[in-house]
C-alpha cells in the first residue's frame, strides 16, 4: 500500500502542469505518517486524555485522511499548537495539515499563503454568561466585561459588534483559552466570548455548568476547517475531497456499519463512491477504494458529528447548519463523478 501510493505521489506531480508540485503526499508516505496541527485541548474536538489518546472532531477528520491514505487511521501524529503558532507552524512544514478551530478568512490566505480546503463546520461566535446575570440576548448586557482570546477575529468580531450596537464594554484579554476561562471564574470578567462550539466544551470545566447558559446571539461568521500549504494542488485535493467524501456517505445513506452492504448495491453514485466503477482515487494519488476506506475506518460526517459534539455527546450541540442541505443544512459537496 505504502509503496502504491507513493508511486501515485511521483506520477501525478511528473505530470502536472502546476508550475509547484510540493509532494506533500509524497513527504507523508515516505514519513509513513501524517502529521496534524490540533488545538491545545477543547473537548470534543481535539483533546488528549491522560493517556495521550487524542479525540474529537477535528482529530477524526485527521484519521480520517490517513485512512484514505494508508489504509491505517492510527498513522497521525497530533501536535498541540498554540493560536499564535498554527499558522507558522503549517507554514514551516511542522505539520503537513492544521485541523484546529480556525476560522477562514480572506487574509489568512492571502497573507499567510495558506488554503482552507473545506468547511468542516459552520460556527459563530458567542457568549457564555451567568443565569444570575438574567439576560436573554447580547444586547442587554450593560457595559460588561468581556473576557477574550487576543490575537484573534474573536477580539475583532467583539469590537465590530459592540461598536456597531453604539454599546460600552471592557475587553479583558487573555493570551490563551484557558486564561480567559480561569478570569471568567474568577469573576474578573462577566462574560466570556469565543466561537459558540468551544463555549460548550468551556462550560463543562466550570464547577456548575447549568448555572452558566450560551446565550442565542450569533454575532460572527466563523467557518472552519482544515488547512493546508499553497503550492500543493494534489494534497489540496485529497484534504478537499476526504471532507466531501463523509458528506457524500452521509448523503447516499452509507456508513460505517453498512460499508458492507453498499458493496453490493447496483447505484452508480454509490459503485463510483466506493471504486467498484470507475477509477476517481488514482488522479488524486490515491488508490480506488481510498473513499470506502475513510467511511469503515472513521464514518460519515454525521457519524463523526454526534459522537462528538452533537446532541448525543457530552457537549449536546444541536446540528444546526451542519446538517446536509437535504435536511435544511449548508452542508454540501461534489459528486464523485
Amino acid at each position: 500500500m505504502k509503496r502504491i501510493a507513493s508511486v501515485l505521489a511521483l506520477a501525478m506531480c511528473a505530470v502536472s502542469t502546476e508550475p509547484v508540485c510540493g509532494q506533500t503526499l509524497k513527504t507523508v508516505v515516505d514519513r509513513g505518517s501524517l502529521i496534524c496541527g490540533v488545538s491545545q485541548g477543547i473537548y470534543g474536538f481535539s483533546a488528549a486524555d491522560s493517556e495521550g489518546n487524542w479525540s474529537g472532531f477535528d482529530v477524526d477528520f485527521c484519521r480520517a485522511i490517513a485512512a484514505a491514505i494508508f489504509n491505517d487511521k492510527g498513522k497521525v501524529t497530533f501536535i498541540p499548537l498554540a493560536t499564535k503558532d498554527r499558522f507558522a507552524s503549517l507554514q514551516s512544514g511542522g505539520v503537513d495539515v492544521l485541523s484546529r478551530n480556525s476560522s477562514w478568512t480572506l487574509s489568512r490566505e492571502s497573507e499567510f499563503r495558506l488554503n482552507f480546503a473545506a468547511v468542516t463546520y459552520y460556527d459563530g461566535q458567542g457568549f457564555l454568561v451567568r443565569h444570575a446575570r438574567n439576560v436573554t440576548s447580547a444586547l442587554e448586557l450593560d457595559d460588561p466585561k468581556i473576557c477574550v482570546q487576543s490575537g484573534t477575529t474573536t477580539e475583532l468580531n467583539l469590537d465590530d459588534y459592540f461598536r456597531a450596537n453604539k454599546m460600552a464594554y471592557q475587553p479583558i484579554a487573555q493570551s490563551n483559552p484557558d486564561d480567559a476561562l480561569k478570569a471568567y471564574v474568577s469573576g474578573r470578567c462577566d462574560v466570556l466570548t469565543s466561537d459558540v462550539s468551544q463555549l460548550y466544551a468551556e462550560k463543562l470545566k466550570l464547577a456548575a455548568p447549568d448555572h452558566h447558559i450560551v446565550l442565542p446571539d450569533i454575532i460572527s461568521k466563523e467557518p472552519l476547517g482544515p488547512v493546508v500549504r499553497q503550492g500543493d494542488d494534489q494534497w489540496f485535493n485529497i484534504v478537499k475531497w476526504t471532507h466531501f467524501a463523509m458528506i457524500n456517505a452521509e448523503e447516499l445513506g452509507m456508513k460505517s456499519t453498512t460499508i458492507e452492504e453498499a458493496l453490493k448495491s447496483d447505484r452508480p453514485d454509490i459503485k463510483r463512491f466506493l471504486g467498484t466503477e470507475g477509477n476517481y482515487g488514482e488522479p488524486l494519488g490515491l488508490s480506488r477504494g481510498w473513499a470506502a476506506r475513510i467511511i469503515t475506518l472513521v464514518g460519515n460526517y454525521g457519524e463523526v458529528f454526534e459522537r462528538n459534539v452533537g446532541v448525543g455527546s457530552k457537549l449536546g450541540i444541536p446540528r444546526g447548519l451542519n446538517q446536509l442541505w437535504t435536511s435544511g443544512g449548508i452542508q454540501y459537496a461534489p459528486p464523485v463523478r
